[in-house]
């Protein structure tokens, strides 16, 4: 009996004396992904702010596959080049080869951009954000689309989604009052 009773303790002693749980590598960069999203909320000075966007943007090019990294490298040099369907065949394969990575989408939405295909564009810009949906350079992407196609009050809206993440953008600010303006005069 007095066996049984010391294997129970062991038992339920062992894990309370192995100190603290092991946090996961991507639990910890998760955490400080949204000390940082917490930070660039708070930042009111708009440096400081785009120094911790800076950061954010930082973390999200880290895929944690050097193969991807290395093509979203030569995907980069060959939008620069405007070589805009070589950089998407890179692309393809990055989001083939990590489905989940959220930066390959918004980099694919980008190229597609500035290769003018607008409706791709937007379909990787919503993948983008199911994937993270704090996404703010997706979210001004969508607002800049959506202005162009002269669907103002849905830009205006995604504008407000960038704030709300991004309080002290500039460009979003901006776009906020041109848009309230001239929406309000519409409607008078």
């Amino acid at each position: 009996m007095r066996t049984l009773v010391l294997a129970f303790c062991l038992l339920f002693a062992a894990p309370a004396l192995a100190g603290p749980i092991a946090v996961s590598a991507e639990a910890k960069a998760e955490a400080t992904l949204d000390d940082l999203f917490l930070r660039l909320k708070k930042a009111q000075i708009p440096e400081q702010a785009e120094r911790v966007a800076d950061d954010i943007q930082h973390r999200w090019r880290q895929s944690g596959s050097a193969t991807v990294d290395l093509m979203m490298g030569w995907a980069g040099d060959a939008a620069e080049a405007k070589k805009f369907d070589v950089a998407l065949d890179f692309l393809d394969q990055v989001t083939i080869l990590a489905p989940a990575y959220a930066e390959g989408w918004n980099r694919r939405a980008t190229v597609h951009f500035l290769a003018e295909d607008f409706s791709k564009s937007m379909a990787d810009i919503e993948k983008t954000l199911a994937l993270e949906p704090r996404h703010f350079g997706a979210l001004s992407g969508m607002a800049v689309i959506l202005r162009s196609a002269g669907r103002e009050e849905l830009a205006l809206k995604a504008y407000e989604r960038v704030l709300a993440l991004y309080p002290a953008n500039r460009e979003a600010q901006a776009a906020v009052s041109e848009l309230s303006e001239k929406l309000t005069g519409d409607r008078i």
